[in-house]
């Protein structure tokens, strides 16, 4: 797995422990003292700056009252979807290319700009 990959996968994983510290009303001080660590690090796992171990997650699954599988979800549906996108977005970018006229293309950037909010 590369770094990158990890780094999104951390990051996916320590929202999914923030949303369910949230949901029972925990702080990140009271997590790190059910779990044996400091606020610091309970916020850098849920950032994603650090990953969590499989028996750190294990407990904290267990402090959360929470099926290991939750802290997935979210990734297991980004996986499925991530191929397809960047499929599309490369099929996009090599279209463009192939426009000739400066007009269209500069229209057709205003029009992306606009789609993306900006």
């Amino acid at each position: 797995m590369g770094r990158a990959r990890s780094t999104v996968v951390n990051r996916l994983i320590g929202i999914r422990i923030r949303k369910r510290r949230i949901m029972l009303g925990l702080s990140q001080r009271d997590l790190g003292k059910l779990v044996g660590m400091t606020n610091k690090q309970t916020h850098k796992y849920e950032t994603g700056i650090n990953g969590v171990s499989a028996g750190l997650l294990y407990a904290i699954a267990h402090e959360l009252i929470t099926p290991l599988e939750y802290f997935f979800q979210e990734l297991e549906q980004g996986e499925r979807q991530r191929p397809s996108r960047r499929r599309m977005l490369l099929n996009v970018m090599r279209n463009f290319d192939e426009v000739q006229n400066e007009k269209y293309l500069e229209a057709a950037n205003q029009l992306t700009r606009a789609l993306a909010g900006r």
